[in-house]
């Protein structure tokens, strides 16, 4: 079912492109055109089988792709992370790689995806692990910058949610995040779907409460333009990921059980669906972890 994969990652950027054109106010700059010729450049070489670029296409195809579309944002909105602040989108970067390994480490015991095509040696197989882990936050947030500056702006109703709500969510979270890890394996193995909720749950009231930012901040101000940015975020780079994943040397195999007969590239196809609450959750995580370090009412996200 790849063919379908391909249209639908095709129809996917086509809606990026034509928004992106038809929204622009700024020169496209420079470094995005590096990104664009290095992404064409690593496809011609993966697909030739040549290395080193057939086994590290994936974070190279992510770097390209994150200069493309910071570059975009730029050209949208006359801003942008790079442009505006790149140490600390490389500090982004850096606590990408921890904040993927939480989810390593819940696959260990899951066992919903495997790697293969990996280095054996061990040094560059790190380099590979790491450079790709890096990529993954800073790739969630830059579209959704590109998507916040191509939504319509428009204000809601304010929507408040109780304390004694934020309880039960926060409690709801950690047990999502629970279960899949005191339950037999036979039965965790379809619970992952659970790990991809429960960080939202818990984490996003405690931000909220903390005066960080959150998506219920946003609502109780009658805000939905960045929860919405990151759930199309998750779709847009759940489609690359995938359609990038599929042709590369060293990749990544799904292999929970079901589903297993309906892949779309690799992933069944209902694992889609969980591409968008990926993308909440790498906000809610990246926020709480950098508010860690910088005090409260100063992370930025």
């Amino acid at each position: 079912m790849a063919e379908y994969g391909v249209i639908l990652t095709a129809v996917t950027v086509t809606v990026l492109l034509a928004e992106f054109f038809y929204r622009r106010r700024e020169a496209y700059p420079s470094y995005g055109w590096f990104g664009v010729a290095s992404l064409t450049g690593a496809e011609w070489l993966m697909f030739r089988g040549i290395e080193p670029v057939a086994t590290f296409f994936t974070p190279i195809a992510w770097s390209a792709y994150i200069l493309i579309a910071d570059a975009a944002v730029f050209s949208l909105s006359g801003r942008s992370r790079l442009q505006r602040a790149p140490k600390s989108f490389l500090r982004m970067a850096a606590l990408s790689i921890p904040l993927w390994v939480i989810f390593e480490l819940y696959n260990l015991r899951l066992k919903n995806w495997t790697y293969v095509g990996v280095p054996k040696f061990w040094p560059l197989g790190l380099i590979g692990y790491a450079w790709s882990f890096a990529t993954i936050t800073p790739a969630i947030f830059v579209t959704a910058d590109l998507i916040l500056a191509m939504l319509p702006g428009r204000e809601y109703k304010p929507w408040s949610i109780s304390e004694a709500a934020q309880k039960r969510l926060m409690i709801a979270g950690a047990l999502c995040l629970l279960v899949p890890l005191i339950v037999p394996y036979r039965i965790g193995g379809y619970l992952f779907f659970l790990v991809w909720m429960g960080f939202i749950l818990l984490l996003d009231p405690l931000n909220f409460r903390r005066g960080l930012p959150s998506f219920l901040g946003d609502l109780s101000e009658g805000s939905r333009a960045r929860f919405v940015a990151f759930l199309l975020s998750g779709w847009v780079c759940g489609w690359l990921w995938e359609f990038w994943n599929y042709w590369s040397a060293a990749k990544w195999h799904y292999t929970f059980p079901m589903f297993q007969n309906i892949k779309i590239f690799e992933m069944p196809a209902p694992g889609y669906l969980g591409f968008p609450p990926f993308a909440l959750e790498c906000y809610v995580m990246y926020v709480a972890t950098f508010g860690i370090f910088r005090g409260r009412n100063r992370s930025r996200a």
